[in-house]
């Protein structure tokens, strides 16, 4: 077992889903903060929930096209590790923000076709840690968790300035495919691991991390 690849669990929404993610031993927890999402949290429920993670165990928010005013009211009330950008930030603002709040900065950038590819080596100069998942559909109201997958074989063997994790469609049948093929030593799932949307399943969390280590 390679333990030294690191799992995220995304969309958490329950405290047995946090208990979840810290037993089966991934490294970080994300917390959905998109009111679209059917993983959305409200900062009381995301504040709970943040404050029973051990140490250790990085806690994410997760925000699209956020503006100044709703990221501070999550920042000053939820204890975070780590800001997620899901959607159309540019680089100047992935720059700013990251200079405002002096959290680490994970931008995920979606792919579809190589044409996309270049955006990864334009954000790995301001942000602290790149999100490569698939493009959402063109007519879909969600950024990610759509649980699609890209063509991986687009990104074999890449490697960009700051560390990466692999999302898109990722369950416990694939992980391990998918990180033999890509070499990604983090990975991320949110629909691959839940029994209805926002309700993830203990048992498949489990499966996946172990899946991801074999």
């Amino acid at each position: 077992m390679s333990s030294d690849i690191r799992v995220k669990i995304c969309g958490l929404t329950r405290p047995q889903d946090l208990a979840a993610v810290v037993e089966a031993g991934a490294a970080y927890a994300g917390f959905v903060f998109f009111k679209k999402s059917p993983r959305n949290l409200d900062i009381d429920t995301a504040k709970a929930l943040a404050l029973e993670a051990p140490a250790g165990l990085a806690k994410v928010a997760l925000t699209v096209n956020a503006s100044d005013a709703e990221l501070d009211r999550i920042i000053e009330a939820v204890p975070l590790d780590m800001l997620q950008l899901h959607g159309a930030e540019s680089v100047e603002r992935v720059a700013a923000l990251r200079a405002r709040y002096g959290l680490p900065i994970m931008k995920a950038v979606g792919i579809a076709d190589e044409s996309d590819l270049p955006k990864l080596v334009e954000f790995s100069r301001v942000a602290d840690q790149l999100l490569v998942d698939a493009k959402p559909p063109k007519d879909g109201g969600l950024p990610g968790g759509n649980g699609l997958a890209f063509d991986w074989r687009l990104i074999a063997g890449r490697r960009w300035a700051v560390p990466w994790m692999l999302a898109g469609g990722l369950t416990p049948a694939n992980v391990r495919d998918a990180v033999h093929l890509t070499g990604a030593r983090q990975v991320d799932v949110s629909s691959g691991v839940e029994a209805a949307p926002g309700e993830k399943d203990s048992a498949r969390i489990s499966a996946f991390v172990v899946a991801a280590q074999s």
